[in-house]
């Protein structure tokens, strides 16, 4: 596996989860440190669905990667977990290049307008707050599951039932700089000195996290699979549960993130 193609996270004769590869350019120039999009495609009987496939300004990266494992014609599907435009600004290029249908939750329906969404809009499906069931062709399911306030208000997750791997969003997400990047996490305090900060202020309150991970805890995951830096696998993704579900973060530390008064 490499940056640049990335690799296959799971493979059988019949289905492959792929890690499209991460943008390593995007750095922050106030802070140094790499804000990483990952993009991942799941392959089942030569058709595939895209998550989150990104911007408009890793398009042409993406569209590369892709045409690797499989052609534009058989990708059926594109999963977004949430509006933000890291995940989604790219939403018109792939309804053109597609013959895709879009999953997004209900709310954001209104706001893909914003992305130059004007040929293809009726193939874009609203997912119901409750989440979803997503049949693949051999007969496996992808569930969509909610993952509300974890940084979105209207947000989801995927998971994947044959390969065992949770696609988490933001979730789990980490940060870091360019010399200390990683495909997989090695180190648990690695985990928490590239996380912490993220989540305490993207998240909106421990009982949101408490919520999703007693959710989590019903599924098998042997891979935590984040939109934004390393990705966890075995002990990693059972460590990440533990924690996430005793954060404090958001309305939690409020007081600490509006700042303190003089």
């Amino acid at each position: 596996m490499d940056y640049e193609n990335g690799g296959l996270l799971y493979e059988d004769k019949d289905h492959k989860f792929v890690w499209l590869g991460g943008e390593v350019d995007l750095e922050d120039k106030t802070s140094g440190m790499v804000i990483e999009t990952n993009q991942y495609l799941i392959i089942n009987k030569g058709k595939g669905i895209l998550l989150d496939p990104g911007g408009l300004y890793i398009f042409p990266r993406v569209l590369t990667n892709v045409s690797m494992y499989i052609g534009l014609e058989d990708i059926e599907a594109i999963f977004y977990s949430h509006q933000d435009p890291d995940v989604s600004s790219g939403v018109s290029l792939w309804l053109q290049n597609t013959p895709a249908k879009i999953y997004v939750s209900k709310l954001w329906l209104r706001f893909l307008a914003h992305f130059n969404v004007m040929e293809g809009y009726e193939r874009v499906i609203g997912i119901p707050d409750e989440g979803m069931e997503y049949k693949l062709p051999t007969g496996d399911i992808l569930e969509f599951i909610p993952a509300h306030f974890l940084h979105s208000p209207g947000n989801f997750n995927v998971y994947d039932k044959r390969s065992k791997i949770l696609f988490s969003g933001d979730i789990a997400a980490s940060v870091c700089s360019k010399e200390e990047q990683k495909i997989f996490f090695e180190k648990a305090e690695g985990c928490v000195r590239f996380m912490e900060g993220f989540h305490k202020r993207y998240m909106a309150s421990n009982k949101a996290c408490k919520k999703w991970v007693e959710e989590m805890r019903k599924r098998e995951i042997n891979t935590i699979a984040p939109q934004h830096g390393a990705i966890l696998r075995g002990d990693y993704a059972k460590w990440f549960l533990d924690w996430f579900e005793n954060l404090q973060c958001g309305v939690d530390i409020i007081d600490e993130i509006y700042g303190k008064k003089t």
